[in-house]
């Protein structure tokens, strides 16, 4: 065969540094559409981000061309620098150190996505911790609750 064929859907989710509440609903859409340019300019086509006040949950095509922990710096580093832009409000803003990426069945992204879609909803309910762990546990992930909040 000589094309190479390749879909991996990822689940990231991650964190602003200690959980603090930063993500402002005036930002949001302007910083979804900063990671998805991050995305595209890293081969990873999106299918949903959303953000609450204190994390962020995306869903894409895994590049073939790039490696996963690559792109996640790219899009902590890149949209930190541009929240930064955006006023006092964001003047020591910074993403939590590390982050989960979950693989997805393709037969599971629909879920997936309506999951993501449903965060503000959602989070009424569960805060990120408990959603954390839970993602998790449901992945088959154990963490280390010394380490894994920054």
């Amino acid at each position: 065969m000589s094309q190479s064929l390749f879909i991996v859907p990822v689940h990231v989710v991650f964190s602003t540094k200690d959980r603090r509440p930063l993500l402002r609903d005036e930002e949001r859409g302007e910083l979804h559409a900063y990671i998805t340019g991050i995305l595209h300019n890293h081969d990873c086509p999106l299918l949903e981000i959303n953000s609450v006040a204190d994390h962020i949950h995306m869903l894409f095509a895994q590049s073939k061309n790039h490696i996963p922990c690559k792109i996640i710096e790219h899009v902590k580093t890149g949209s930190s620098k541009w929240l930064k832009t955006k006023g006092a409000w964001y003047g020591d803003f910074a993403w939590q150190g590390g982050y989960g990426e979950f693989g997805v069945c393709n037969t599971h992204t629909e879920a997936v996505r309506q999951y993501i879609r449903n965060q503000s909803e959602h989070h009424k309910k569960e805060d990120f911790k408990t959603e954390f762990r839970r993602i998790c546990e449901k992945n088959g992930v154990a963490i280390d609750e010394r380490y894994v909040w920054d």
